[in-house]
């Protein structure tokens, strides 16, 4: 196990990078959307962050490891379903959904391969 911060994890950068980006293009989302739309998705996408910094705090007991963990993948997977949300509202283009999209999925891989491989992240 590295010895190092959640804050260095690639898929902590990765997953606050995607929060960011999601909240800057959520931002011109319209004001009905404000307590719906708009918060589930800031809220999902920062959610993944959150839980990662979580999970690694359990990392000496790999169970609760892999189950904040997999708390991070499922919030990922319900952002995404907001991206769709948002796409299909008009409120993002499809190239900006589809870009987002790619960043999940590819934190989606990350923290699968945490879940997969525990061993490699936890001190147990």
């Amino acid at each position: 196990m590295k010895n190092f911060g959640f804050k260095e994890l690639t898929v902590y950068k990765k997953s606050f990078e995607l929060a960011m980006k999601i909240f800057e293009v959520s931002k011109s989302f319209p004001k009905e959307e404000t307590y719906s739309l708009t918060d589930q998705i800031r809220r999902s996408s920062r959610s993944v962050s959150t839980s990662i910094a979580e999970a690694y705090r359990k990392r000496i007991y790999p169970a609760h490891f892999i189950s904040k963990t997999s708390d991070a993948d499922m919030e990922n997977s319900e952002t995404q379903v907001w991206l769709d949300f948002a796409k299909e509202c008009n409120y993002i283009t499809a190239e900006i959904k589809d870009n987002l999209d790619k960043e999940a999925a590819e934190i989606g891989r990350l923290l699968n391969h945490m879940i997969n491989y525990p061993e490699k992240y936890t001190s147990g």
